[in-house]
């Protein structure tokens, strides 16, 4: 039972089973979808709870990915509460019409197993698919484990249906990882998640309005860039939205969600930055650091878009040195993308720390705490000395 006084049930889920109960408590009235590893057993398990009846909603099994997000985009625009799923090439398909869904203002909620994009093929996690897609105008959060994978979600489509936002969104967990690793969830009873979700009230259906209007239409120089604002100042209501949908969820479940969570890091030296299930593994080590006089802290950084500027400075601005760790290579780029938007916070912080950045984990490959280890390492050494030797490098690789 939560704090709250909630009655909720602990349940043995991995990640995409934790995904799939929260959609079934929802019951999405449109759910599109085309398989693809790993992601595929999310889907799979909603199409069980479809078929034995515990859901009306409408599946569509498309014939691809593009396919799938082009069915998302007319059921939302019709006034249907909407939701899907994909992964790595799948998601890369889906490419066209993930900026048409965010300029529609077509408040999807969508799960992105975390997997490495092609070529060469690869089934296993990194970020390369969902930070490709990082300026496409959709929310983005980093769940750590199955916990959060259910409990982001239900977050999610509370802030996207926000009036003031009426952006999509996507929670993202690391494919494999926490897709297919099972751990205890606690599970909100059905009518409190619905109580919660509220009744779909979209502010515009093609099918619902008594008044006929026309969406997507020809939108050159004489309003495109008056529509691109309003969908900017849509992402800029983003922040206010996903922070009343997470403290409402925190009266329900007594778990509290914020843009970024810091542990150990007030009093810290030297700070890792870390999405997804890296999280744990660096808190351990921070622990592990801790024990042997050393001052670690780590920020999981949990949303990534909109970015939350003021909230990483004050986390950080104490530190004297930054460790971001990236699971992707921008190619071409100063820096992966996590280090970027780290960096450009702290620019105008009075006495910033000196920030590096470390590659790791592409393609699946594990990154352990030793791994980790050799990172503080160099942070401690850049700390100590004010120098950087180089401001990106690889942990892991041969």
């Amino acid at each position: 039972m939560a704090k709250t006084g909630v009655k909720t049930v602990k349940v043995p889920l991995a990640g995409n089973d934790a995904a799939a109960h929260a959609m079934k408590q929802v019951n999405p009235d449109v759910v599109a979808a085309y398989p693809i590893t790993p992601q595929t057993e999310l889907m799979q398990a909603f199409a069980q709870f479809v078929a034995d009846g515990e859901v009306d909603t409408e599946l569509i099994t498309t014939e691809s990915e593009h396919s799938a997000m082009s069915a998302c985009v007319g059921a939302a625009a019709a006034g249907a509460r909407t939701m899907t799923a994909t992964s790595a090439n799948g998601f890369a398909l889906m490419w066209e019409v993930l900026y048409i869904a965010a300029s529609l203002r077509l408040p999807i909620t969508m799960a992105v197993v975390n997997r490495a994009l092609s070529g060469p093929i690869n089934i296993h996690c990194d970020h390369s698919d969902s930070m490709g897609a990082r300026d496409a105008g959709w929310m983005q959060m980093y769940a750590e484990n199955p916990q959060e994978a259910y409990d982001l979600w239900l977050i999610a489509i509370k802030a996207a249906e926000n009036h003031d936002v009426l952006l999509p969104a996507m929670v993202m967990y690391d494919g494999f990882i926490i897709s297919h690793t099972m751990e205890v969830v606690e599970i909100l009873p059905d009518e409190a998640v619905k109580e919660y979700v509220g009744p779909y009230k979209p502010a515009y259906a093609m099918l619902l309005d008594e008044k006929p209007f026309t969406v997507g239409p020809l939108d050159f120089h004489d309003y495109y860039f008056e529509h691109k604002r309003q969908e900017i100042e849509g992402t800029e209501h983003a922040p206010a939205a996903l922070a009343e949908a997470a403290a409402e969820y925190a009266k329900i479940s007594g778990r509290h969600y914020g843009p970024l969570e810091s542990y150990r890091a007030d009093d810290a030296d030297v700070v890792m930055v870390a999405l997804g299930s890296t999280a744990g593994t660096a808190r351990y080590v921070v622990d592990v650091l801790r024990e042997q006089g050393k001052a670690a802290g780590l920020m999981k950084l949990r949303t990534f878009r909109p970015f939350p500027n003021a909230e990483v400075a004050g986390a950080l601005g104490n530190a004297k040195c930054v460790v971001v760790c990236d699971r992707v290579a921008s190619f071409g780029a100063f820096g992966s993308p996590t280090f970027m938007e780290v960096r450009s916070a702290l620019y105008e912080v009075p006495e910033r720390p000196l920030v590096i950045n470390y590659v790791y984990g592409l393609g699946g490959r594990d990154t352990g705490p030793d791994l980790l280890e050799q990172a503080f390492a160099e942070g401690f050494r850049v700390a100590e000395t004010g120098e950087i030797k180089q401001h990106v490098g690889y942990l892991g690789v041969r």
